[in-house]
């Protein structure tokens, strides 16, 4: 069985960095991981900078990745807005990614919206997209729980789903923002999805260390798409304690270990993965990266 690795690392994974890594060594982050075997790559946000600025300098990432060497890698760009998301196609991304949160108070925080009128940009973004040419992703952000509103009830991200769904984005993806979920609430969600006719993924943090144990929830319940983030770096800026995503590097040595096939050369992400943690000046939360592929595993 061949899983989908999105690595979201340059984009989800520094925007909460106190670190702020130039467009130039963004633009070489996203090289190394489409060397490592990345076929998906969410490069750069196109939100406003001085609300993000670790993510300042959008256009310049894009246009300085190595696309003759990283022919088979599509480069994604995360947008809130319309706005944002002509910004990304006009800078020539593979892959839009529009990503909301099904609570009124952090859509209201995040972007300025509610959910009714993020579920409504979806369906516009979406008949865009397809007309541009441009592969649409959409992400439920805060599905298994919001920092403000505590827990979301599964009946609710189903029916937001069903909206988004019905206009066929390429992708819908269950974003589980600040780490809440468990492996019931995976299964529960991803059997609720199966009629939905659209691909679904899902993108999950490890705050409350059940990353991982969710992925394979995901996994066993039909999921073929899993965001990670190199090292496990990441969190979102208004979200209260959020902290990183799952470690791709992590990740791809389980599902490896599980004699599924991602695609990726691990030892390279390990070295990519070494690299970014001298970059940022520090060390990263992913485990396997500091010890090692032990014992060997096939990929």
């Amino acid at each position: 069985m061949r899983l989908e690795i999105v690595e979201v690392g340059p984009r989800d994974g520094l925007q909460n960095e106190r670190e702020h890594l130039s467009p130039e060594t963004r633009a070489e982050l996203c090289d190394r991981l489409a060397a490592a075997g990345a076929l998906r790559l969410e490069a750069a946000s196109f939100v406003n900078p001085k609300r993000v600025p670790q993510m300042a300098g959008a256009e310049e990432v894009l246009a300085g990745v190595d696309r003759l060497r990283s022919a088979g890698t599509a480069y994604a760009g995360l947008v809130l807005n319309e706005r944002g998301y002509e910004r990304a196609v006009a800078a020539g991304v593979d892959e839009v990614r529009y990503a909301f949160p099904v609570t009124d108070t952090f859509a209201g925080r995040n972007q300025n919206t509610t959910v009714r009128g993020a579920a409504g940009l979806a369906a516009r973004l979406t008949e865009r997209a397809r007309g541009d040419g441009v592969r649409v992703s959409v992400t439920l952000s805060a599905a298994f729980g919001c920092p403000f509103e505590g827990r979301v009830e599964t009946a609710e991200v189903l029916r937001i789903s069903e909206q988004v769904s019905a206009h066929r984005p390429d992708e819908l993806v269950f974003a589980d923002t600040i780490g809440a979920g468990v492996p019931s609430q995976v299964r529960e969600l991803a059997d609720g999805a199966e009629g939905l006719g659209v691909t679904v993924g899902c993108h999950f943090h490890n705050t409350r260390n059940t990353g991982l144990a969710n992925a394979v929830a995901a996994v066993e319940s039909g999921v073929t798409a899993l965001d990670a983030s190199v090292g496990g770096t990441g969190g979102c800026p208004f979200a209260p304690r959020a902290t990183g995503n799952i470690a791709t590097e992590d990740l791809v040595y389980l599902l490896h270990g599980m004699g599924l096939d991602t695609g990726i050369d691990l030892e390279a992400l390990v070295d990519c993965a070494g690299w970014l943690s001298g970059k940022l000046g520090k060390e990263l939360p992913g485990q396997v990266h500091k010890a090692g592929t032990f014992p060997p595993v096939a990929g």
